[in-house]
């Protein structure tokens, strides 16, 4: 027999999760995978997307080039974009050869070096420890020999060689990205489906290429300031491996914070290993360090200005983190990734509040014009 409704009676409780709750659990799971996924990849195919990434930063630099170049006039005669591409993708493929031949030499020199400093540097190394006492020193001195230079340097050699097939695939990725920017715009419009959408979008990427053109330009100088003064240093003091130290010092510049830190002790390390002699290891390192202060906390801010608005803290988790991911060339390439992030989350109403955490002030898109002035759509959320 069935009971009779009672309308006071409350209906029984609905076992598991309503579906609004499930639906945004489901959504977060998906999210992990899918970022588990996509960290697997950057893993995976890191060299290619590492040249891909370096390429992409080249072709934003010299476009600018060729828009100028392209603006030059010979009596009637102007370059065309094709000759203008195709200069500047010889141009670059010049730089990048030329630098890998660079790398390369100095990194024999360094490998032979190294072993021809071996012993006297484990025993100059371990007398640092001296004042510790003697057994300390000893057991300092037996784990240097313990080392392994062989495999070290086996390893720093593939390294430098990869250098080399780098720079001829990025070559190849500037080469066909420069095919590609004949028929950009065409692309993004129908790939929009609206002009006004469009050009937003290229007003965002033109953001992003400002940012991080204005930074690589700003670093590649100070960096070469910081290399020829670092050059002169160890020239002055009468030192070998001048100009390895010259380049080391240019290359880790690109790293903040810690790239200036990593290139002044090495500095003074190999100064000190070299001579021996406490009084020249401390005086390089007090005027390397002296002058990576003065061009990081003086020219560098100077010169850059409020251009990048990053976080601090962002940048050393961002540093971490492509580290972890890519290795040292990811370190590199923390710091433009990081921009390009901040200025595409800046533009969805969604990821906007992951914009201002890695924003410096809070104000992530204050110099972008026209597309950071107008508030993110909600549409593009979707």
């Amino acid at each position: 027999m069935k009971a009779p409704f009672d309308p006071d009676l409350q209906p029984p409780p609905q076992s598991g999760l309503p579906k609004h709750d499930l639906r945004r659990l489901q959504v977060w799971f998906l999210g992990i995978i899918a970022f588990a996924v996509v960290l697997f990849l950057l893993v995976q195919a890191k060299f290619l997307l590492i040249s891909l990434a370096i390429a992409i930063m080249l072709f934003s630099l010299t476009s600018d080039a060729i828009g100028y170049m392209k603006r030059l006039r010979f009596g009637e005669a102007r370059f065309s974009e094709w000759l203008a591409s195709l200069l500047a993708v010889l141009l670059i493929a010049t730089v990048l050869i030329s630098l890998s031949a660079i790398i390369l030499t100095q990194a024999n020199t360094v490998v032979t070096t190294i072993m021809q400093y071996a012993e006297p540097g484990q025993r100059a190394v371990a007398e640092m420890f001296g004042w510790m006492g003697e057994d300390v020193e000893q057991a300092v001195l037996n784990w240097l020999r313990g080392v392994r230079l062989g495999s070290w340097l086996t390893t720093m050699a593939g390294q430098a060689g990869n250098i080399a097939s780098g720079a001829v695939l990025v070559t190849l990725f500037v080469g066909f990205l420069f095919l590609e920017r004949l028929w950009f715009s065409t692309k993004l419009t129908s790939l929009m489906g609206d002009a006004e959408r469009a050009a937003r979008v290229e007003r965002i990427i033109g953001s992003i290429m400002h940012r991080v053109n204005h930074y690589l330009v700003v670093k590649t100088l100070v960096s070469l300031v910081t290399g020829a003064l670092v050059y002169a240093v160890m020239r002055l003091f009468g030192l070998e491996l001048a100009l390895a130290m010259g380049v080391l010092t240019f290359v880790l510049n690109f790293i903040p914070n810690i790239g200036s830190i990593v290139a002044t002790l090495a500095t003074a390390l190999v100064a000190y290993v070299q001579t021996g002699d406490n009084v020249t290891g401390l005086a390089v390192l007090a005027i390397v360090g002296i002058l990576q202060f003065v061009v990081g906390q003086v020219l560098d801010p100077l010169l850059l200005g409020k251009t990048l608005r990053l976080s601090s803290f962002g940048i050393i988790a961002s540093l971490a983190f492509w580290a972890a991911v890519w290795g040292v060339p990811g370190m590199f390439l923390a710091v433009p990734i990081m921009v390009s992030v901040m200025i595409v989350c800046s533009q969805i109403a969604w990821l906007r509040p992951v914009a201002v955490l890695l924003s410096r002030e809070g104000l992530p898109d204050a110099d972008m014009g026209d597309a950071g002035t107008r508030k993110p759509e909600h549409r593009d959320a979707a």
